[in-house]
């Protein structure tokens, strides 16, 4: 057995990292040195009446929990964790708030900024809850949710993504999703800008991701799309899709695929949901700065 790990170490260590990882390399460490600069905001805690908190603290995520053994690599594993979970139940308010906090990267201060920076807004939410039902109940009443979580979108040898989504419920829904995406092997946050050698990958994308719109709305008439062609008259097009952010929410698949994702009303009508598209790596190829992570 020690024979077999000290192979594994071995072949792990002598993994060569192309040349072209240098400039994103630096470019993450650049951009860690200026977040770390920025502190987190200090909430207070809030109280309800009748509102329960719960906190499951560094309790797995029965739906997120992964094999450990079933993972590749020498050393400590990277796993996200909920590390608390605050829960209102009521009549007509309802609270599920799911913290997630990641584990074992031994750049501490990249798992710190992360962790910190989701403690934060899982607080701020939970205490925004807790205004807005004070307000409500102080006006007669109403109906109030949030059910915010994560889910583990890739997790491999190389790449940990992380979706982080959040549900508000007033009369009708609106649904929001960020991602974090992590090299686990260089313990360097991934952004979007960083995967590409200029900004064209801005135009590449959006002309990408409209052309799938069209030909979804052509093959299916339950997807509409707010692009020319989409599936929605023109004259309707109040907030026609033109182009992507150029930090636009993305995650890495399984599969080294670059995923692109929009929020609830952001490019289509509230019944179509959070909506992604997969982007051809071959229409990439020209705008990536090497295949490392998109191939």
């Amino acid at each position: 057995m020690d024979e077999k790990l000290k192979e594994l170490e071995k072949q792990y260590n002598e993994v060569p990292i192309p040349k072209e990882l240098d400039f994103v390399v630096e470019n993450a460490l650049k951009q860690g040195k200026k977040k770390r600069k920025k502190r987190a905001p200090q909430w207070l805690l809030g109280s309800a009446a009748a509102a329960m908190l719960f906190t499951a603290g560094l309790n797995v995520s029965p739906a997120m929990a992964r094999t450990l053994s079933d993972i590749p690599v020498v050393g400590s594993v990277v796993k996200v964790l909920t590390w608390t979970e605050y829960e209102v139940k009521e009549e007509t308010y309802d609270a599920d708030i799911k913290v997630p906090s990641i584990e074992n990267l031994e750049n501490k201060d990249l798992a710190n900024a992360l962790n910190e920076k989701y403690r934060s807004e899982g607080k701020a939410l939970y205490n925004d809850f807790v205004a807005e039902v004070g307000d409500l109940k102080a006006n007669g009443g109403g109906h109030l949710g949030v059910d915010s979580g994560y889910d583990v979108k890739t997790d491999n040898d190389q790449i940990l993504s992380i979706g982080r989504y959040t549900v508000n419920t007033v009369g009708s829904s609106s649904t929001t999703m960020h991602y974090d995406t992590i090299d686990k092997q260089n313990e360097i946050l991934i952004t979007l800008p960083m995967l590409f050698k200029d900004n064209s990958y801005i135009k590449t994308i959006s002309e990408n991701i409209m052309e799938q719109m069209r030909e979804q709305a052509a093959s299916d008439s339950d997807k509409t799309y707010w692009v020319k062609g989409g599936g929605i008259p023109d004259e309707e097009l109040f907030d026609e899709f033109k182009a992507i952010k150029a930090d636009q929410q993305f995650y890495i698949s399984d599969k080294g695929k670059l995923v692109i994702s929009f929020d609830k009303y952001e490019v289509a009508p509230g019944y179509m949901g959070v909506v992604e598209f997969e982007i051809p790596t071959a229409v990439l190829k020209n705008d990536l700065v090497s295949s490392n992570y998109i191939h």
